[in-house]
């Protein structure tokens, strides 16, 4: 699991990330909202935990961000805003929880275990079709089509795919793609990964087409699809 942590108080965002690291999360951590929004766009978190007063950009600018282009990932406040008012207007911001400081850390995990349990993403809903530029990935079938060819695909490369395809021109890290697509309990290595990667592209990227998968050096990888014809 991936969570994203957006607070400027150091005090509280070490002992934080600290906990949440022991009990098993990945969690990456920005100090001011702006940063928090460039990352929530290029990574794929499974829950984005945001402070309301932030420099740069609220929490409750980048809240509303988010959610007009992702409406599944779950979003907590932490916030000393306590009025009734207050706690309206995150909800309608887009906001899944509200915690107000201080907080017991305790109260804080059962939220986040109760929001991870609740997401769309952990789910798994099997997608039956996914269509992007040219390229359209049948996921019960294991079939993919692009210029009139049919390709067949393993369990993992179609599963990759889907994973690429339903985050376009975002970057997937590598540790996003290893715990949706095998898991945290047995994740491969990086050259499993990496070599994954390389023959799902020999089989999408026949001579003279345009490449689909794109390598960011160290961090992950970014499906762009190429134009319809």
């Amino acid at each position: 699991m991936r969570i994203l942590l957006v607070d400027d108080e150091e005090a509280l965002t070490a002992p934080l990330h600290r906990m949440l690291c022991r009990e098993g999360y990945e969690v990456d951590v920005a100090s001011d909202g702006q940063t928090g929004k460039q990352m929530a766009t290029q990574q794929v978190y499974d829950l984005l935990i945001l402070d309301w007063m932030l420099p740069e950009r609220s929490g409750l600018e980048l809240c509303r961000s988010v959610r007009s282009r992702d409406r599944q990932v779950p979003v907590l406040f932490l916030t000393a805003r306590d009025t009734v008012d207050d706690r309206v207007q995150g909800l309608d911001a887009g906001a899944d929880d509200y915690l107000v400081k201080p907080f017991e850390l305790k109260e804080l995990l059962a939220r986040v275990r109760a929001l991870l349990r609740r997401s769309p993403r952990q789910e798994s809903p099997e997608v039956p079709r996914l269509c992007c530029g040219d390229l359209a990935l049948d996921v019960p079938n294991q079939l993919a089509y692009r210029q009139g060819r049919c390709i067949e695909l393993s369990e993992k490369e179609t599963q990759l795919l889907a994973v690429l395809m339903q985050h376009p021109g975002q970057l997937v890290s590598h540790q996003a793609l290893q715990s949706q697509v095998w898991g945290l309990a047995n994740p491969p290595s990086s050259n499993v990964l990496a070599a994954q990667i390389r023959l799902l592209r020999r089989k999408l990227e026949a001579p003279g087409e345009t490449p689909l998968i794109f390598s960011v050096y160290g961090k992950g990888y970014r499906f762009q699809a190429a134009d319809s014809v």
